[in-house]
């Protein structure tokens, strides 16, 4: 085995049964504190017995975003899901509103470095250095997005690189003249980076950028976007996912390339059946719920991420432990669609549309208001692509990947959005009574 460096090697490389004492004490550090000073879970878990050291996780009732969303209007601004008193927190965050309302999310200083600490996780299993330079094309907002992985990396003593208010060639001459070798970016502006660098006769693989660390969305283990991130940019993209309000849980190691582990050192990870609720067995699809084990200011138990992800349970060539998700995200249980009997997830389009040199930007519409739910693919070719029967192309293809037949329609250059943080790729679904449309980042 290739000797991968750890941040702290003494817990990423507990066998499963010392890991899973490892948590059940973590739990237990904070159990007594969350259930006499936070009220939400003080009033969620009345009359709730439950041992944090040896009792199952199914016998708490599970947390949902629906819930807290609840809570914060009842309790405006930030709900009751608070352990300590104001004047102890320090940071304040919010959502995307891309699931209705958004939620506001509040750190104290001990949950920030808790934050960090995950992130020193992640930058040590995919083998990057204190001689590493980061650079963060992200606009620093209320959106949590890369603000612990910042400023994890200044306090691990690396040189960040700031370039939030800038446009996106302004970025690249940036990591150009400073020499950046970390890229932290959501695959989506990763590629549009890339679009910017063709046009402007860049050349990014000449560049010492050796990684890029992608997370936002599920494009970072989708094979065809993945490649394409490589191959644009001469370096290895490593998948990352995390959440506002739960926190950083996923990394993709060194050695084991696509799909990521669960950090299990500081989040209790199930998977659920998301219709049922029941625990699904090692490897089946289903709904990722989680419990965080250092947040003590703002914590959540057995939280409904609504990811829908594979787990299996085996060592790692990188020495851990850790739970893998197989293939990454899956997709969004509330993005998926039902077309012909299938399940569809965007980002199984987009395994398809990424594998299309022609093709810059594509949008997904969804009709559901006929018998059967019909799905238009809007497509923007490239500047130079050869135009002629590219929609049919692209049509064969996903009906031969993924059994359908949906109806492409070719848009003119720079008609679709772009994105900086998440992308927004169902661009509208119609339903019977209502239409939702994503907004725009």
């Amino acid at each position: 085995m290739t000797e991968v460096p750890f941040h702290d090697a003494e817990e990423e490389t507990l066998d499963p049964q010392s890991l899973a004492i490892l948590q059940r004490r973590k739990l237990r550090a904070r159990w007594a504190e969350v259930l006499r000073d936070n009220a939400f879970y003080r009033h969620k878990l009345a009359g709730v017995t439950f041992d944090p050291l040896s009792d199952p996780l199914v016998r708490l009732p599970m947390t949902t975003r629906a819930e807290l969303q609840q809570d914060q209007r009842n309790h405006p601004p930030y709900g009751t899901n608070l352990t300590f008193e104001l004047s102890r927190y320090r940071r304040v965050h919010q959502t995307s509103a891309s699931q209705g309302a958004p939620l506001r999310w509040l750190d104290t200083e001990e949950s920030w470095i808790w934050w960090k600490r995950c992130w020193a996780i992640i930058y040590r299993a995919a083998g990057l250095t204190q001689d590493d330079r980061f650079l963060f094309p992200f606009s620093f907002g209320p959106f949590i997005g890369f603000w612990a992985a910042f400023e994890s990396a200044a306090a691990l003593g690396n040189v960040c690189l700031p370039c939030g208010g800038m446009t996106t060639s302004a970025r690249l001459r940036y990591l150009m003249d400073h020499r950046a070798t970390v890229v932290c970016c959501t695959p989506t502006y990763a590629l549009r980076m890339a679009e910017a660098a063709r046009d402007e006769a860049l050349d990014l693989a000449s560049t010492p950028v050796r990684a890029l660390i992608v997370a936002g969305e599920p494009g970072g283990s989708v094979p065809a976007t993945r490649q394409r991130i490589e191959r644009a940019w001469g370096a290895r993209a490593f998948d990352h996912a995390g959440m506002t309000e739960v926190g950083p849980w996923g990394f993709e190691c060194l050695e084991a390339p696509g799909g990521m582990h669960v950090m299990e050192s500081e989040f209790i990870a199930e998977v659920v059946d998301p219709a049922s609720g029941e625990p699904v067995a090692d490897g089946q699809a289903g709904e990722l719920v989680l419990t965080n084990l250092g947040r003590a200011g703002s914590p959540l138990l057995r939280y409904r991420t609504g990811d829908e992800v594979r787990l299996t349970h085996q060592r790692c060539p990188c020495g851990r432990w850790f739970a893998r998700v197989e293939d990454g995200i899956l997709g969004r249980l509330d993005d998926m669609v039902i077309i012909r009997g299938n399940n569809i997830f965007p980002s199984a389009v987009e395994d398809v549309l990424c594998g299309f040199a022609d093709v810059a930007e594509f949008g997904i519409e969804v009709d559901e208001r006929g018998p059967m739910p019909e799905l238009c693919i809007l497509v923007e070719p490239r500047p130079e692509a050869d135009r002629a029967g590219l929609g049919h192309r692209v049509e064969s293809a996903i009906r031969d990947r993924l059994h359908f037949r949906p109806r492409v329609v070719l848009v003119e250059p720079g008609t679709l959005p772009r994105f900086e943080m998440k992308a927004r790729r169902l661009l509208r679904r119609v339903g019977p009574a209502s239409v939702r449309k994503a907004p725009q980042e």
